[in-house]
């Protein structure tokens, strides 16, 4: 009976998550997640139980609550290294490890990163002369037990980039903290002409210009498996594997990002995009989905120690709470 349920509710999540797969924008099949409102208007948020009009799955105070949860307080300049990345919570707890600039979760079984998450501030993406990103070497992670590792070997001839999660770009304070960005634990495979050398470029310096702008930025990146209708009108989840250590390919890539100006006001930006081609004059804001439908791709919950009525904006759209 329990499983009977159990599986019910599986097939309905995953059919109104499904049924968000829209976009026109979007070339080479490009399926961007959208929320589907109308079907769970009259659900309540429940802790475990996202629904799609919500902003974090692990947001379940409303905005009119009699005690809303305050902004966590903005760690001081001593505080350790993952304290003030990690300020709005963590998405998940599998496999992470500190550096010493960003953190990750790292995915065993794929060769690549669950998630990699990022604080920047105008001051760690200022230029610096010290910091030469050509002297960085792209290296295994001696971290990771090397049944998990991806090697170098992997990606060649593979066809893919060795494609940043922490991009290099953010990590200028130190030499160190950037060559950190090349280990190959925070990489994935990427599509490099008209991919990682070109769209997703084009979303990083977007995260840094939004740096520029903003007191303090938060930035989680991660990779996305996503199911696609075959021809006998099933969902498969499909993707390829490179090299001798069977290396992920992901179908897609998200970025979630918190914005926190001068006046402590919260915005959010949530992307996915797909890992192929995209013709260059594509607009960013194509990619724009509503953040929970990549919590629920992904199986994470992001910024889950802010309450959804603290964000001003989503997606540059002003959100009024009821």
């Amino acid at each position: 009976m329990f499983r009977s349920k159990f599986l019910t509710l599986s097939s309905v999540a995953l059919g109104g998550w499904f049924a968000g797969l829209v976009t026109e924008k979007c070339r080479n099949n490009c399926e961007i997640l959208l929320a589907e409102n109308s079907r769970h208007t009259a659900l309540k948020p429940m802790p475990g139980n996202p629904i799609f009009g919500t902003v974090s799955a692990a947001s379940i105070l409303p905005a009119n609550s009699d005690a809303p949860a305050p902004i966590p307080r903005e760690p001081p300049l001593n505080a350790p290294r993952v304290s003030q990345i990690m300020r709005f919570g963590f998405p998940g707890l599998d496999n992470v490890r500190s550096l010493d600039d960003f953190v990750l979760s790292y995915d065993r079984r794929n060769r690549t990163a669950h998630w990699v998450f990022e604080h920047l501030t105008p001051d760690s993406i200022a230029f610096n002369k010290n910091v030469d990103r050509s002297l960085c070497e792209f290296v295994e992670d001696a971290s990771i037990h090397p049944f998990f590792r991806s090697s170098n070997s992997d990606y060649k001839g593979s066809g893919f980039d060795r494609g940043h999660l922490a991009a290099a770009g953010n990590h200028k304070k130190d030499l160190v903290h950037c060559q950190q960005t090349f280990l190959l634990s925070n990489m994935a495979p990427q599509v490099g002409k008209g991919f990682n050398r070109d769209s997703w470029n084009r979303l990083e310096n977007h995260v840094r210009k939004l740096t520029k702008e903003n007191r303090n930025v938060y930035v989680c990146t991660g990779p996305l498996y996503l199911p696609r209708k075959e021809g006998d009108g099933k969902l498969y989840v499909k993707y390829q594997v490179i090299g001798k250590n069977h290396v992920a390919v992901p179908t897609h890539f998200f970025k979630v990002i918190v914005m926190e100006n001068l006046k402590q006001e919260l915005a959010m930006e949530a992307y996915v995009m797909p890992n192929e081609v995209i013709d260059d004059n594509t607009p960013l804001h194509v990619f724009l989905v509503p953040p929970e439908t990549i919590e629920r791709a992904a199986g994470l919950l992001f910024f889950d120690k802010i309450s959804r009525d603290k964000l001003k904006t989503v997606n540059g759209k002003t959100q009024i709470w009821v």
